[in-house]
């Protein structure tokens, strides 16, 4: 064969870097979304902020809103909209305020100082007081969250080691997991120290003297390899007079399974203690923390925006969007007046660039809300009964129930419900927290998968505690109320809710 060129045109789909954009802001939060719009107000010089936008009666837009009396889901407008007038109140508010206290401010004499004045002549201690006249001290309010690395550097650095074993120290205390265990192999967590002999190695119970002297750090029960170890050095720094602290070591070093997965009777039978020293040695088991790092693990907060905010106002449930702290842009008109058609520079085809760039993401913008805003009202449309009477009255629906009303692809709708919240009376729920499977019913119909977890829910908490209702019971139960659902899917459903079984119930309640 001789190599050879051949033509051939085929046709396929390119997504520019604006289609990109626009399907990237579709999956962002309104907290994402700010940052990606401060940021493009920084970047972009044609993109200015509105400061008029949303403070002038005539500015308003219409917030579309669906009827819950005729359940059609008709949509209308209303022109109302008292956020508005809330907003122009609080700036009206805080501008008073701001000119009181410059008024105020200049009558205490607090006027500009001469170039050589000293702060320390005009100005007291006053500062470092409340207005009630007691002194505040600044070292108390001002406190820095330490994390549990830094807490054990801490207290390394207050012990007395040698630079051979404060080197392995410090590698057992930066393998150390959120939980305060050491999971991980002694000799592969220090397998990266090098000495300047060859032949020089760490011997294993060099590693376990200095693992034994950490162990003995707060919070007690830290450095343990697993839960019988944290708990079991929590125990040997108990006093040797604590009540029952014999028989809580042994069944911790012995029947440490046990404990969770038999009953009081069998345990003391594999024991030999009685019940009454089982229930008090328990008790002080129950006291240690498994976990004991998580005191001083640093989790940072999530903070949740509702994206959507619904509400029943005069029997029809209201539907907005929560833009109240998004910042409002626009083109700059004294750059976009400036762009010449006829002139080629470098400067001018820059702000052409920027033009182009700013008018496309505000079309993006606009695109996203607007999406947005009809697969909310769609889910509002049909999910009414839940916001009505709650998670048992949820229906089931699927991404493509919402793509079919809406014309629109399922990754649309997927990306649309993506960390996106929706604020109702029953409470903040993400939008794909409406999206649930379904389970046969006896008269041909389907009930949400979410639904039956609400009733397993309330029938479980109206049990008898003595007599416990299994699984199979509550898929009778069920059935009586004509859902049809096997008995392994109630345990599922038991399990995602955190429910443990019957039994468990039961030895629960006997042990309290």
């Amino acid at each position: 064969m001789r190599p050879g060129l051949q033509l051939k045109i085929s046709q396929q789909l390119t997504m520019t870097p604006q289609l990109q954009q626009a399907i990237r802001l579709l999956q962002l939060s309104t907290l994402e979304l700010r940052q990606e719009v401060i940021e493009q107000l920084y970047n972009n010089p044609l993109l200015e902020m509105d400061e008029d936008d949303g403070r002038t009666n005539s500015s308003k837009e219409e917030t579309p809103t669906t009827d819950s009396n005729d359940g059609d889901g008709d949509v209308d407008f209303n022109n109302d909209d008292p956020s508005l007038h809330q907003a122009a109140a609080d700036a009206t508010e805080q501008t008073v305020t701001e000119t009181e206290a410059d008024r105020s401010w200049e009558e205490d004499g607090h006027q500009d100082l001469p170039v050589d004045a000293n702060w320390d002549d005009v100005h007291s201690s006053s500062s470092t007081t409340s207005s009630t006249g007691a002194e505040v001290n600044l070292e108390q309010v001002f406190q820095v969250t330490e994390s549990l690395q830094d807490h054990l550097h801490w207290q390394l650095n207050l012990t007395p080691f040698s630079d051979r074993d404060r080197e392995v120290a410090e590698a057992f205390i930066d393998s150390i997991n959120n939980s305060g265990l050491i999971s991980e192999n002694l000799r592969e967590i220090t397998a990266h120290i090098k000495y300047q002999e060859p032949d020089d190695r760490l011997e294993d119970d060099e590693l376990e003297a200095v693992l034994h002297r950490l162990q003995q750090f707060d919070p007690p029960g830290i450095f343990g390899r697993n839960i019988k170890e944290c708990l079991l050095i929590q125990l040997n720094q108990l006093s040797d007079e604590t009540a029952h602290l014999v028989q809580a070591m042994r069944l911790v070093d012995e029947f440490l399974e046990d404990i969770a997965s038999i009953d009081i009777n069998r345990l003391s039978k594999k024991t030999g203690y009685s019940c009454d020293e089982l229930q008090e040695a328990l008790l002080l088991i129950r006291s240690l923390n498994p976990r004991p790092g998580e005191a001083l693990a640093v989790n940072e907060a999530e903070y949740i925006a509702p994206d959507v905010y619904v509400e029943k106002i005069a029997g029809r449930w209201r539907v907005q969007l929560n833009d109240s702290n998004m910042p409002k842009l626009r083109i700059n008109d004294t750059y976009s007046n400036m762009i010449n058609r006829s002139d080629n520079s470098d400067e001018n085809q820059f702000l052409k660039n920027n033009l182009a760039e700013a008018r496309w993401f505000l079309r993006s913008l606009e695109s996203r809300n607007e999406t947005l805003m009809r697969v909310a009202i769609t889910i509002i449309d049909l999910q009414q009964g839940f916001l009505d009477h709650g998670p048992i009255a949820m229906k089931p629906m699927v991404l493509s129930d919402i793509a079919t009303k809406l014309d629109l692809h399922e990754s649309t709708i997927s990306r649309v419900t993506t960390s996106k919240y929706l604020a109702t009376p029953q409470g903040i729920f993400e939008l794909k927290y409406f999206f649930s499977s379904h389970v046969g019913t006896s008269g041909g119909g389907e009930c949400s998968s979410t639904a039956v977890c609400a009733i397993l829910k309330t029938m479980i908490s109206a049990e008898q505690p003595a007599k416990p209702l299994s699984d199979n019971k509550l898929t009778s139960l069920l059935e009586e109320q004509g859902i049809q659902v096997a008995r392994r899917t109630v345990a599922k459903y038991r399990e995602s809710m955190g429910i443990p079984s019957s039994s468990q119930r039961k030895r629960f309640e006997n042990a309290k």
